[in-house]
C-alpha cells in the first residue's frame, strides 16, 4: 500500500477486502481559471473519533500541505484561554500548534445548537486554511471541509483523512529513509519517509500537550491518548528519584577506578606491556567506559544515545548473570579441584603427543628425505624447549588450584571477563607452540628471502631500498660464485626448515581459531544490541521503518479516509543500527594476503588489539 505526496496514488484493501486502487490526481482547472484544486491530508488521532465538539488543536505543514491534529479542545473554553495555553505549550516544545479548525461529533448537533458558533470561531482564531471536521450521526461517514476567510465559502479541495495512532506514533523512533527496505509492500520510498518525519516528530515534540488529561482542575478540557489519565506508576516514580544518587556513586566510584588504571605506575615496563597484550586488561578497561557511560548523571542527548545506554545496560545485566551461573556451577560440587587435578596429566600428554611428533620430524617423516645434521639441530633445539614448558608446568601445579579458585570469583565481574581470562591462560599454556612458530617462522622467512635476492643477483638485478623497486647492477666474478655457493646451501635446507615451518604452523593456527572463537562470542555479547531486538520483539512499533495505508471508505463526494500503520524495522536493520562497537580490531587482509603471509613466512596476528604494531 503506497501514498505519494500530491497526486500519488493510494492503494489498498476496502471494506470488504478486495484489493482496490483509486488515483488521486488533482483534476485540470477550467481555462482561465487560476486556482488550482490543491490534495489536502488531514493526520487525525483516532483516539479522538468519539471526542466531543470541539476545537482542532495541532501543527500546519505548508511545504507538504498537511495538518497534523494533536488534541481537541471540547466545549465550554474561553478563545483567549486557548491563545494563552497554546502559547506556552509553544514555548516549551519550540513547535508552533495552532488552532486549525473546529470538530463537531454529531451532524444534527451542529445543525442545531452550535452551528453558528462553530463559524463564529474561524474568525476568531486566524489560521488558514480553517477546517471543519464532523460526523453524521448514526452513519460511518465523516465530513470534512476547508474554509476560505477570503472567500468565506469550503473550497473545492481533495482531502484525505488519516487515522494514525497517536500513542505509538509518539513512541515510535522513525529511522531514516536509507534504513528502510523500500522493496517491501506497504513501505514509503524515501522521500515521502523523510516527509512523514515531520508528523512523527511533531507528535513526539508535543509530550506536554499530553500531560493533561480529564481529571485536572484546568480551564481546559483536552482529548488525546491518555486523556484517560495520564500513565505514571509509584514503583517507577521512586525507582527514578532513587537511580539520581546511586549513579552519583557509581559514577565516583568508577572515576576513581579509572584514575587508577591510568595512573603512572601501568605507564612503566612491564605493567604497560602487560595490559595492552592481555585480552583480560583490555575487557576489564571496556566494561569500565560502558559502566560510567551508563551511570553517568547526564541525561541523553537524542533517541540514539539513549537506545545505546539501554543495549549497554542490557548487555552487562546479561554478562553478569552468565557469569553468576557460571560460578555457582564452579562451585558446586568442587569442580574447581577436578578442573586443577585434570590440567596437569592434559599438560604431560600434550608434552608427549609434541615429543612423538618432534621424533618423526627427526626420522623420514612420510618418505622425504631431509637433511639430517639440520634436522637433528631443529629437533633438539624444539625438544629442549619442551622440557622447559614441562618444568614450568610442574612447578605452577602446586598454585594452580588456588589461581583456578580466584579466577573463578571473576565470573561475578561477568562471562566475558572469564572468557577474557581464559584466552589468556590459553596463550599462557601454549606459550610454547607460539615460541616455535615463531623460530620456524624466522627461518623459513630468512631462507625465502636469501633466495630471492640470490635470485636476482644472478638476473643482474637488485632490490632499491630507497625507491623500493628493483634496478639493474652489474656484479664481478667472486660476487656471483658466492652467490651461486649460498643459492645452493639454501636451497637444499629449503625443504627441512618448511616442514617444520609448516607443522608448527598449522599448530599455531588450531591455537588462533580457539582463541578467535573465545573472542567471537566475547564481542557477540558486548555488541549484540539485546535491548532493541527485545523490542523489536515487544513493541514493534517502537522501531519504525516506514508506514502502510489501509483504505477505510473510498465513497465519491466523500473524503478519502486511511488507516495509518507502523511498519516495524526488520531483525537484521536492528542488528546493524544499534549494534554496539567492540574493542577488538579484526584483520582486513584478505585470503589472498593471508596465504601470501603464510607462504613467504610473515608472521600472522589475526586477533591483533587496536594500536599493536605487527613486528
Amino acid at each position: 500500500m503506497w501514498l505519494l505526496s500530491g497526486g500519488a496514488a493510494v492503494t489498498g484493501h476496502g471494506q470488504l477486502g478486495a484489493p482496490r486502487s483509486r488515483r488521486l490526481q488533482p483534476e485540470r482547472s477550467a481555462p482561465g481559471s487560476r486556482i488550482p484544486i490543491m490534495v489536502l491530508k488531514v493526520f487525525f488521532p483516532s483516539c479522538c473519533c468519539s471526542a466531543d465538539s470541539g476545537l482542532l488543536i495541532g501543527r500546519w505543514i505548508p511545504e507538504q500541505n498537511s495538518a497534523v491534529i494533536l488534541a481537541v479542545v471540547h466545549f465550554p473554553f474561553i478563545p483567549f484561554q486557548v491563545k494563552q495555553y497554546l502559547s506556552e505549550v509553544q514555548k516549551v516544545s519550540q513547535v508552533e500548534i495552532v488552532v486549525l479548525g473546529t470538530w463537531c461529533n454529531n451532524k444534527q448537533e451542529k445543525e442545531e445548537s452550535l452551528g453558528k458558533f462553530l463559524d463564529d470561531l474561524g474568525t476568531i482564531f486566524s489560521h488558514e486554511p480553517w477546517l471543519q471536521l464532523s460526523k453524521e450521526k448514526g452513519s460511518k461517514f465523516w465530513t470534512c471541509h476547508t474554509l476560505s476567510r477570503q472567500a468565506g465559502t469550503p473550497q473545492e479541495d481533495q482531502i484525505i483523512l488519516i487515522y494514525y495512532d497517536q500513542r505509538k506514533a509518539m513512541l515510535s523512533q522513525l529511522h531514516p529513509p536509507e534504513m528502510s527496505l523500500d522493496n517491501q509492500p506497504g513501505v514509503i520510498p524515501a522521500p515521502d519517509a523523510s516527509k512523514l518525519a515531520a508528523v512523527f516528530d511533531t507528535v513526539a515534540r508535543s509530550e506536554v500537550l499530553f500531560l493533561t488529561d480529564r481529571y485536572d482542575d484546568g480551564p481546559l478540557k483536552l482529548s488525546h491518548w491518555q486523556s484517560e489519565g495520564v500513565e505514571a506508576s509509584i514503583i517507577v516514580e521512586l525507582a527514578k528519584q532513587a537511580s539520581v544518587p546511586v549513579c552519583m556513586l557509581l559514577t565516583l566510584l568508577l572515576s576513581l577506578v579509572s584514575g587508577l588504571c591510568r595512573s603512572r605506575i601501568f605507564k612503566f615496563w612491564p605493567l604497560s606491556f602487560i595490559w595492552s597484550k592481555l585480552s583480560t586488561c583490555e575487557q576489564v578497561g571496556y566494561r569500565l567506559e560502558h559502566l560510567k557511560f551508563v551511570f553517568s548523571n547526564q541525561k541523553a542527548e537524542n533517541q540514539n544515545q539513549l537506545m545505546r545506554k539501554a543495549n549497554i545496560f542490557v548487555s552487562l545485566l546479561l554478562d553478569v548473570a552468565l557469569g553468576i551461573m557460571l560460578l555457582s556451577w564452579l562451585y558446586r560440587k568442587n569442580r574447581i579441584g577436578q578442573l586443577a587435578d585434570a590440567l596437569i596429566p592434559v599438560a604431560d600428554h600434550v608434552a608427549q603427543e609434541l615429543q612423538d611428533l618432534l621424533q618423526w620430524l627427526m626420522g623420514v617423516p612420510a618418505g622425504l628425505k631431509m637433511n639430517r645434521a639440520l634436522d637433528q639441530v631443529l629437533g633438539r633445539f624444539f625438544l629442549y624447549h619442551i622440557h622447559l614448558w614441562i618444568s614450568y608446568i610442574h612447578l605452577l601445579s602446586p598454585f594452580i588450584e588456588m589461581i583456578l579458585w580466584y579466577v573463578g570469583l571473576s565470573a561475578c565481574l561477568g562471562l566475558t571477563v572469564v572468557l577474557s581470562i581464559l584466552s589468556d591462560i590459553i596463550a599462557l599454556l601454549t606459550f610454547h607452540i607460539y615460541c616455535f612458530y615463531v623460530y620456524g617462522a624466522r627461518l623459513y622467512c630468512l631462507k625465502i628471502y636469501g633466495l630471492s635476492s640470490l635470485w636476482r643477483l644472478f638476473r643482474g638485478k637488485k632490490w632499491n631500498v630507497l625507491r623500493q623497486r628493483v634496478d639493474s647492477c652489474s656484479y664481478d666474478l667472486d660476487q656471483l660464485f658466492i652467490g651461486t655457493l649460498l643459492f645452493t646451501i639454501l636451497l637444499f635446507l629449503l625443504p627441512t626448515t618448511a616442514l617444520y615451518y609448516l607443522v608448527f604452523t598449522l599448530l599455531r593456527l588450531l591455537v588462533v581459531i580457539v582463541q578467535g572463537l573465545i573472542h567471537f562470542l566475547v564481542d557477540l555479547i558486548d555488541s549484540l544490541p539485546l535491548y532493541s531486538i527485545g523490542l523489536r520483539l515487544c513493541r514493534s512499533y517502537r522501531l519504525a521503518a516506514g508506514v502502510k495505508f489501509r483504505v477505510l471508505e473510498q465513497e465519491a463526494g466523500r473524503p478519502l479516509r486511511l488507516l495509518m500503520q507502523i511498519n516495524p524495522l526488520s531483525y537484521g536493520s536492528v542488528v546493524q543500527t544499534y549494534r554496539l562497537p567492540t574493542y577488538s580490531c579484526y584483520p582486513k587482509d584478505s585470503w589472498g594476503s593471508l596465504c601470501k603471509k603464510l607462504f613467504f613466512g610473515e608472521l600472522i596476528y589475526p586477533w591483533k588489539q587496536k594500536g599493536d604494531k605487527q613486528d
